[in-house]
């Protein structure tokens, strides 16, 4: 039977405006603060440390985490996606590329029961390009976005793309450059050159962020030449040189390994993560076993290889941002889940040698930082109050941040169980 969780809105507690939480470990983003109490008001947090305001709903945290709600720095979502992401307190899905109405995302901004949005629109690749080889096999909605995809040839169809998406509402620009070799599908099309450069010279034209699709360390090495602010991708099919690792340093780009995305196309199983109770209550059948499979496109890729490029980036100073680039529940796509992976890319960057709370700060407040979300990823006074409450110190074990006891969004209280 699958779980009904997946199938009903999270229900809202009735709370009074005001909401105190005491006796907790505050983790504010960045570090673990002196004060133990945090006060919100209506959706936004108004005090943190001092006195209990009279007349405020107490919650005690008897030694809990307090931290900001999670940002998952990469995904392909809809509404289901962003449902079953706010189950695990990532209050914000950064998507890389997705279809949205301007009434659909007005919705999702008003809505306190499922993530927040944040969104590209359309991504640039050329016909034949990545990612079309993934038409037949997806249910929903991969190929709701392809029957409508506009392809990419040339610089001045680059220079239209951008200012029609921008028009539209996107947040941000994403460029595809793969060439298919580390992904099971050699021979893809590539954006070019010029193109690029194009695409993210009129992005930056009108204020917005380039971010690029890379897995090969020849697509780094384009995208950090044309100007990108940031990979949303880990290279893997070689090491890189010290000299793109300065590169991309001095760049002042940021790099979203996926490293959950690499594991399961190197073949190995998330199957340890979906058996874990705190995730199977949490998710449908359809999800569990497919967080369960691996793409396993490239079983010659070595985990540890990845470890140790994100360290030398992390090490020069690339800003590391967490992502886990889930989408939908089929076989190709299979290792992955929304919310889930998430927790799984903080552990996998642990075991990469990041601290826990390196780890942390690359789900809060550095995608918050780089992504000019400046109302979240904080607990600081006047920021949305978009938070999660552990049991446990996941500044201790890592893997404690799925020990989910609340979650706010908007300062609206949810329960998953």
């Amino acid at each position: 039977m699958e779980n009904l969780l997946s199938k009903k809105p999270l229900e809202e507690f009735k709370t009074s405006m005001l909401t105190a939480i005491t006796n907790a470990r505050v983790f504010d983003g960045e570090h673990i603060i002196d004060t133990q109490t945090v006060v919100i008001d209506g959706a936004h947090i108004s005090a943190v440390g001092g006195t209990v305001p009279d007349g405020a709903s107490i919650i005690d945290a008897h030694g809990a985490t307090l931290m900001p709600g999670l940002i998952d720095s990469h995904v392909h979502t809809d509404f289901d996606g962003l449902h079953d992401a706010l189950l695990f307190g990532v209050t914000t899905e950064l998507e890389m590329m997705g279809h949205w109405s301007s009434k659909e995302r007005k919705e999702i901004a008003e809505r306190d029961d499922i993530a927040d949005l944040r969104s590209p629109g359309m991504g640039i690749t050329p016909p034949g390009g990545h990612p079309t080889q993934y038409m037949k096999s997806s249910n929903n909605l991969l190929i709701k976005l392809f029957y409508r995809f506009p392809f990419v040839s040339t610089p001045d169809e680059a220079i239209k793309f951008v200012d029609k998406q921008v028009a539209k509402g996107s947040d941000y620009i994403k460029i595809f450059i793969e060439d298919g070799s580390a992904v099971g599908f050699p021979g893809l099309r590539v954006t070019s050159n010029e193109t690029l450069l194009a695409a993210v010279k009129e992005a930056h034209r009108l204020g917005k962020m380039a971010i690029a699709h890379v897995t090969t360390v020849e697509g780094g090495q384009k995208a950090i030449s044309a100007g990108v602010d940031g990979l949303a991708h880990l290279f893997f099919d070689r090491l890189p040189t010290p000299e793109l690792v300065t590169a991309i340093a001095s760049s002042g780009s940021f790099v979203t390994p996926t490293l959950v995305t690499l594991s399961t196309a190197f073949g190995n199983s998330a199957a340890a993560l979906a058996a874990d109770k705190r995730v199977s209550s949490r998710l449908s059948k359809k999800w569990i076993d497919s967080l369960s499979k691996s793409m396993n496109v490239y079983p010659q890729g070595r985990i540890k290889d990845a470890y140790a490029t994100v360290m030398a980036l992390h090490k020069a100073g690339v800003d590391i941002l967490a992502g886990s680039d889930v989408s939908e529940p089929i076989p190709s796509l299979g290792g992955l889940a929304h919310g889930a992976s998430l927790h799984h890319e903080l552990q996998l960057l642990v075991e990469a040698g990041l601290t826990p709370i390196e780890a942390l700060r690359a789900a809060t407040s550095t995608p918050a930082r780089r992504f000019g979300l400046t109302d979240r990823g904080r607990i600081v006074p006047g920021t949305r109050a978009d938070l999660l409450l552990i049991d446990g110190d996941p500044m201790t074990n890592i893997t404690d941040t799925l020990s989910i006891r609340h979650i706010w969004r908007r300062g609206v209280r949810l329960t998953t169980h």
